[in-house]
């Protein structure tokens, strides 16, 4: 690349939890820029996760999505890689920051993918689906690294 990297930008923590994970899941799950809705959504989700699960679980709603998040992130990936005249699927690993991204996404797409009333219903249902190891986001990691085990051989191919 030619260009500097750019400043990775700073997330002020969220108003209720002062948590900046909170935050950037917020941002993610915003659409059209309606930030105090996305923070509605996800304040109720978390309340109805804490009616649900939080009880029996004898933990606060925020840490069940936190484990909940931490249980679909994937470890390893597959990138293409052209290599004379063949493309190879290499596994490699994720660096910390694209492994987040990629499970807070994860959670959301298939959040909007679920049927229910509505979007803190949805929600909510992955979230407690994901916390037991279920659900379509578990299911797209542990996807993820079967195809990252199924590509091992060439893993030396990695630069």
């Amino acid at each position: 690349m030619r260009k500097t990297k750019p400043k990775k930008r700073i997330l002020l923590p969220d108003p209720k939890y002062n948590d900046v994970l909170v935050t950037r899941f917020v941002n993610d799950l915003m659409i059209s820029g309606k930030k105090t809705v996305a923070f509605k959504i996800f304040y109720e989700t978390l309340d109805i996760v804490a009616a649900k699960l939080a009880e029996k679980e004898g933990k606060s709603a925020l840490e069940i999505w936190k484990q909940a998040l931490e249980n679909i992130t994937p470890q390893v990936e597959v990138k293409s890689r052209r290599v004379g005249g063949a493309t190879f699927q290499v596994p490699t690993e994720i660096n910390p920051r694209r492994k987040q991204a990629i499970s807070v996404k994860n959670m959301i797409l298939f959040a909007r993918k679920r049927s229910g009333r509505n979007m803190a219903e949805k929600l909510s249902a992955e979230i407690m689906a994901a916390y037991k190891n279920e659900g379509a986001a578990f299911k797209k990691k542990e996807d993820t690294h079967r195809m990252a085990e199924a590509n091992k051989a060439f893993a030396h191919f990695r630069f």
